[in-house]
């Protein structure tokens, strides 16, 4: 174990040191570490054994993606938002039941070995973008600040509303489902309702208290730090507890968390966003020796065939159809079609699938980790090229949305 800990140690310091090199590159810092994890892994040097169902990588990466969408929500600007939020809004309420529907028909026909609700369940499960892959786009300058608001808000959201659509599919598929009408409806509600109340009782208390305890003195800086990301992971597991998304507790309170920190946010959000960073780049390398490393000698032609389509058909067309009529210029539409990102949230859904007695869950698992490698590799070359070309587009053309 110590042996183990001490390759990690050091892999992740050597890191540290370059880090901001090779963030100006195309190579991304999760790139990097899903190929160590895959190096270290047991199909190669074999120093890192594990296993993809195991609870531990699930738990690291739930309380990773909290942190993430709490962090990235108070980051956000609320008053751009308030003007372009038709852009998440449009790509959460028509673009993403179109990318599920569109994933679901590939899956069908490319995969006759899964039942049509297992086909459902995959094309559900990488429908959901990543907000922490997303963030080489979200916070680069040169991309306008209207569509960074948008993919923040939009894959801030779409893991929660995912859920309880994963959890129908797997109740119709296991049988235990009698009215899918009702049972989606319900569950959508109950994730939306419970998720949005927890997240903003969490900040809407917790917020003002730690100002209020900071101006009289009552803790120090190391403190505040520490409680920012105990506010975080406390509303994402309450909400997750009452049976409500965790994921849009941990988005919704960082949003007002944003509004009541104010002109603060960036140093009080400083040391939590390092724990995030930390921690998501810990589950790449996870995810590349337990996943990656286990599944690499199952991806056929057709898991790559169908990688490709979810990255590029399933997520552009329907997100640039749900934002024609919008004003966004043409480029922009397919900017945000392409910045997709697959990562932790289906990373995670594929770990809840395996622990069900469906038969084709493990095939649904090697698909969507190929999906999840392919989105790193692909979004993370693209990432600076194509924000540095959308700026010059945006800035030569003139086009200013309505």
């Amino acid at each position: 174990m110590y042996e183990e800990l001490a390759v990690l140690a050091l892999f992740v310091f050597f890191y540290s040191v370059v880090a901001r090199r090779i963030e100006v590159t195309v190579v991304s810092g999760p790139m990097v570490f899903v190929l160590a994890g895959f190096v270290m892994g047991p199909l190669v040097l074999g120093w890192f054994e594990s296993e993809v169902t195991s609870t531990g990588l699930r738990v690291v990466a739930d309380l990773t993606l909290a942190l993430v969408l709490f962090i990235d929500a108070a980051h956000a600007d609320l008053s751009t938002l308030r003007k372009h939020f038709q852009i998440p809004a449009r790509m959460l309420v028509i673009g993403l039941p179109g990318v599920i529907a569109l994933g679901f028909v590939f899956a069908a026909l490319l995969f006759p070995e899964l039942t049509l609700f297992e086909a459902a369940i995959l094309g559900t499960m990488l429908a959901a973008t990543d907000a922490a892959l997303g963030k080489a786009v979200i916070t680069n300058k040169d991309v306008p600040v209207r569509v960074r608001e948008g993919l923040n808000v939009e894959s801030g959201l779409n893991d929660g509303l995912c859920v309880p659509i994963l959890f129908v599919f797997i109740a119709l598929a296991e049988g235990t489902a009698t009215d899918a009408t009702a049972a989606a409806l319900t569950l959508v509600a109950e994730e939306l309702g419970i998720g949005l109340l927890v997240g903003l009782a969490m900040a809407g208390a917790g917020g003002p208290l730690l100002r209020a305890c900071w101006n009289r003195g009552w803790l120090t800086e190391v403190w505040v730090h520490i409680a920012v990301a105990a506010l975080a992971l406390g509303a994402f597991a309450i909400a997750q507890s009452l049976h409500g998304s965790g994921y849009i507790a941990a988005f919704a309170g960082g949003l007002l968390f944003g509004s009541i920190a104010g002109k603060d946010r960036s140093d009080v959000l400083l040391v939590a966003e390092a724990d995030g960073e930390t921690l998501a780049l810990l589950t790449w390398l996870g995810f590349g020796a337990a996943v990656i490393g286990q599944y690499f000698e199952l991806f056929t032609w057709q898991v790559f065939a169908y990688a490709a389509l979810s990255l590029t058909v399933v997520r552009v067309v329907p997100v640039v159809l749900s934002l024609t009529g919008s004003g966004e210029p043409a480029a922009t539409r397919l900017f945000l079609g392409w910045f997709g990102p697959r990562g932790l949230a289906s990373v995670v859904f594929a770990i809840i699938v395996l622990n069900t007695d469906l038969p084709g869950a493990p095939f649904v698992a090697v698909v969507v980790a190929c999906t999840v490698f392919a989105s790193l590799v692909a979004h993370g070359m693209s990432a600076n090229p194509l924000a540095k070309r959308l700026a010059s587009i945006e800035g030569g053309t003139g086009q200013k949305p309505k």
